[in-house]
């Protein structure tokens, strides 16, 4: 095999590999951009000033509620905060997030796992899962609290309600059933 047969396998193999990567890179997600695009809190803007816009807009608390965003303060390892939204409620001190550009960059992350490790139990300090390591990262990350926006109606233990599309009303007895026109 010539120098130059080799060369031009290795450059068709090298462009198959590029080719290959491509689409896995075509949609980069930055958490807050996923999370409006997810939850029905619709704030524009860098994570760290959510919690701030959301002031009398939509409600704020320290409770978790499914379809809430769980707004992030900034940090020394997050400089823009971030944002995540609640998908499951496990506890009153751990919930499963949907979040994006948290385990690896531009990735999505579905019902990962977050702790609330504050002393109070207010959500001001929380673990996130964090794919590399299998785990709870083993930082704690300040938290502002919830942003409530007006998504899906929940029942009261914080579970998706059942979306009803239609309900059939049976006809009184004995009555015959109008015909469509």
């Amino acid at each position: 095999m010539t120098f130059r047969t080799l060369t031009a396998r290795f450059a068709l193999a090298l462009s198959l590999c590029l080719m290959t990567l491509a689409p896995a890179q075509a949609r980069s997600w930055q958490c807050a951009p996923y999370a409006r695009e997810i939850s029905s809190v619709k704030i524009f803007g860098n994570a760290n000033t959510w919690w701030s816009q959301a002031a009398g807009r939509y409600e704020r608390g320290n409770i978790p509620k499914v379809g809430a965003v769980l707004s992030f303060k900034s940090s020394s390892r997050m400089r823009l905060g971030h944002v995540a939204m609640v998908s499951r409620i496990v506890s009153d001190r751990e919930v499963l997030l949907t979040h994006a550009n948290w385990s690896r960059r531009g990735g999505i992350e579905r019902d990962v796992r977050a702790v609330d490790v504050s002393d109070a139990g207010d959500w001001s300090s929380v673990r996130v899962w964090y794919g590399p390591i299998g785990d709870l990262g083993t930082s704690a990350n300040p938290a502002n609290g919830f942003i409530y926006g007006d998504g899906a109606p929940t029942d009261d233990e914080g579970e998706l309600a059942p979306l009803i599309i239609a309900t059939a009303v049976p006809a009184p007895m004995g009555e015959a059933m109008p015909m469509p026109e």
